[in-house]
């Protein structure tokens, strides 16, 4: 019976590991001008994966960084108690608007005292006919680009809003004090102090499950591409552990040194990565990605998942390496590699990982509102791994079984494939993974466009835009006359304003009210016959004669006119007649004291400004006024943004996936130069090597392709289930994703020939 070795023994044994460890790390740094070029093209290769995951992970805290600025600066008071007028006190008004698409958060404040609370990013209100701006609004009003919106500003520009007051640098905001608000005045608002909690309403369980999904098939890939980097100059390291063996080194001491060579170029990849990250972050406010702009300082990972990226992948190196060397016998003067035959690949624990994702999802499906994001995310990246650990396997039945049939490029291809397909394989996985979750993603996307993207039933044939305004002392005009008037000046071809005012009677009657000419009426109602001093009831004809009560606050009493006839309601703009009775001026009701006017507003078809300058006259004729652009179709802007989010981290991935399939196959000619040079040596044709190295590109890609359109179908049909969809293979879709799959091989193919030239040059067979 032998018992436990000494604990000399042991410290002995401890201290020859890591000797030998140590050995592999000093091979990764000084092995000579080939092993410190593979050293440095694995370094690359895992600091850019580590820098795209370092920024991934950053996100959550980037929008929450966005999140508390914008918290810290809101001013919605509506329905709180009323604030007392003090010496801190000020008066705001949101004046809000857009030019071309973006955004514009605007502010009108007077001040109470002398002594006001003031925004965060400002140190004091603007003197008055001037205005505070974003830097980014600055810029925009200093540019050519600018120059209609400039007529729309309160002021001119006296100084810049700080970084604590807006949400990311390319915000567009502005404050301006004016003299003549007053508390009353509608949308006016008074407050002692700037900031709320920011509590945001949960996202809807359909648009969780595709962010969940989006996270998941957008970093899949990316850690991919890292565990693959890992593994770049493979061969050639393996002939230098057959040389260590032919000084005596054992198979254990062999895998030792591999693996503190594998943990160094990793270690480095992370530091590599780091430096990619900080350089990257110093630009990263010159982008706007999806309408979002943040600060350098808001893109930071948190500290427990950099402790995990930290760790994983100097482990990830380490398990690449050695699961490699149990398919490699390293003998001395060579490496010899397991035959086919003898190694075949078994499936069955390959079936596992995706068997256990479905497992995962299953329980999840049906219930659209109930279930756990972490439980989809576990499942959905296991269906991914899946195709990864599955891809091998077909690669390795199909290729086998590729006859010799077929042009010399082909056949050259295909023994290639053969004899070393591995590392194809792994440039490959990342393509199919990505492919195969953006297949399930099309899918859920398919059906999200139908439900968040909706027909307004909006008529756009017959006016374009609708402004409604309440008169006020803000206002430059106060009857129907000259708020037409305005709006002709500005471009509009068609201008129908009626003024509206209610009607109550009893406990629950409510009627709308428009009041105007007959020739506007006419757009509201169909009406046989009109003039001055007719009231038409659309609804409600019982209240013909009857006494009601308008005004603010249904303090007037008025009769409505005995002989209104009923008429049938046009469906105004936005496909609904909201109206219910219809008067010309003479029997009208008094107007209010502030009354509010709806104009119908026609614009020149065609023109990208006409919407800007009738904003531009909205503004001048009284800052609150509403100014709504018709649309036949609206987007959930939630939606909206996840799909630009998806969008720009597609991008980001595509390229990634992209460098990795390239360096890949440079990796493989390099390491095949001198066969290269030899077959060009004895008459090859450069054409026939260049087809040679589309086929060993493309061949892997399809049968990716295949694998990952039947897992994709899968996964997106049971994430359907889970947000209780019926299944709907998106097809266009699909065709797209394999589209620019191929794409990216025959980029990847032409971007690899200036090196596959370069290596058949005749010095390509020299050797030490």
């Amino acid at each position: 019976m032998t018992g436990p070795a000494p604990a000399p023994a042991r410290a002995g044994r401890l201290r020859r590991w890591a000797a030998e460890v140590a050995l592999g790390a000093r091979l990764a740094l000084t092995g000579g001008r080939e092993g410190l070029l593979r050293t440095a093209l694995t370094a690359v290769g895992v600091g850019l994966g580590v820098a795209v995951l370092l920024l991934s992970v950053s996100v959550p805290v980037m929008l929450d960084a966005r999140s508390d600025r914008t918290a810290a600066r809101d001013d919605d008071r509506w329905g709180g108690d009323d604030v007392t007028p003090g010496d801190t006190t000020v008066l705001t008004l949101n004046i809000s608007t857009s030019y071309r698409g973006q955004g514009i958060r605007g502010r009108l404040v007077r001040p109470d005292g002398e002594h006001p609370v003031l925004p965060p990013g400002v140190r004091a209100l603007p003197p008055r006919g001037t205005m505070l701006v974003s830097p980014a609004l600055r810029d925009l009003l200093a540019s050519p680009e600018g120059a209609l919106l400039r007529d729309r500003m309160p002021g001119k520009v006296s100084g810049t809003i700080g970084k604590a007051g807006l949400a990311g640098p390319s915000e567009l905001a502005y404050y301006a004090v004016r003299d003549d608000l007053a508390f009353g005045q509608p949308q006016v608002q008074r407050i002692d102090g700037y900031g709320s909690r920011g509590v945001q309403d949960p996202l809807d369980p359909f648009l969780l499950m595709l962010v969940v999904v989006i996270f998941v098939v957008l970093l899949m890939p990316v850690a991919m591409f890292v565990a693959a980097a890992t593994r770049f100059g493979g061969e050639q390291r393996d002939r230098r552990l057959a040389a260590v063996r032919l000084v005596g080194a054992d198979g254990g001491m062999t895998r030792r040194i591999a693996a503190g060579e594998a943990v160094v170029s990793a270690t480095l990849g992370l530091l590599v990565g780091g430096l990619f990250f900080l350089a990257g972050r110093q630009f990263v406010e010159m982008f706007e990605v999806a309408r979002l702009s943040v600060y350098r300082t808001d893109v930071r990972p948190p500290l427990p998942l950099l402790a995990l990226l930290v760790v994983s992948v100097p482990l990830a190196a380490l398990a690449m390496s050695l699961v490699a060397l149990r398919r490699v016998v390293v003998e001395p003067l060579g490496v010899v590699r397991r035959a086919a035959a003898r190694t075949r690949r078994r499936l069955w624990w390959r079936l596992l990982t995706p068997v256990a994702g479905v497992a995962l999802l299953v329980p999840l499906t049906g219930r659209r509102g109930d279930f756990n994001p972490w439980q989809a995310v576990a499942g959905v990246s296991l269906v991914l791994l899946g195709v990864a650990l599955l891809l091998p396997w077909v690669f390795d039945r199909v290729v086998g079984r590729l006859g010799a049939a077929g042009g010399l490029s082909w056949q050259m291809a295909v023994r290639r494939l053969q004899l070393s397909g591995g590392s194809s394989v792994r440039a490959v996985g990342a393509i199919a993974v990505a492919a195969a979750g953006t297949i399930a993603l099309q899918m859920l996307f398919a059906a999200a466009e139908a439900e968040y993207t909706k027909d307004t039933g909006q008529d756009t044939t017959r006016v374009q835009a609708v402004t409604t305004v309440t008169m006020s002392g803000l206002s430059a005009v106060t009857d129907t006359a000259g708020l037409d008037a305005r709006l002709k000046a500005a471009g509009a071809t068609s201008v129908s304003t009626y003024r509206r005012e209610m009607l109550h009677q009893g406990e629950d009657v409510y009627v709308e009210i428009a009041v105007a000419d007959c020739t506007v009426l006419r757009e509201l109602a169909e009406l046989d016959r009109c003039a001055d001093g007719d009231a038409f009831l659309l609804e409600r004809p019982e209240l013909a004669g009857q006494e009601v009560t308008t005004g603010e606050q249904f303090e007037h009493a008025w009769t409505v006119p005995a002989g209104a006839r009923t008429a049938k309601a046009r469906p105004g703009p936005y496909g609904r007649a909201d109206i219910g009775l219809l008067v010309t001026p003479s029997v009208a009701p008094a107007p209010r004291a502030e009354p509010a006017f709806v104009s119908y507003v026609g614009l020149t078809p065609g023109d990208p400004d006409a919407e800007e300058r009738l904003r531009n006259a909205g503004m001048a004729i009284n800052p609150t006024m509403d100014v709504t652009v018709l649309r036949s179709r609206a987007v959930d802007t939630t939606f909206a943004g996840i799909r630009r989010g998806l969008f720009a981290g597609a991008t980001v991935t595509l390229l990634l996936v992209g460098l990795s399939l390239l360096v890949g196959t440079v990796e493989q000619l390099r390491e095949r130069r001198r066969t290269l040079a030899a077959l060009v040596a004895f008459g090859t044709r450069r054409s026939t090597m260049g087809w040679s190295v589309l086929w060993q590109t493309l061949v892997p890609v399809a049968l990716g392709l295949l694998l990952a359109t039947a897992l994709g179908l899968g996964l997106g049909g049971l994430l359907l289930a889970t947000v209780d969809v019926p299944f709907h293979a998106d097809l266009a879709g699909i065709a797209v994703v394999c589209g620019i799959a191929g794409g990216v091989v025959l980029l990847v193919t032409a971007a690899s020939l200036p090196a596959l030239w370069r290596l058949m040059r005749p010095d390509g067979l020299r050797f030490e």
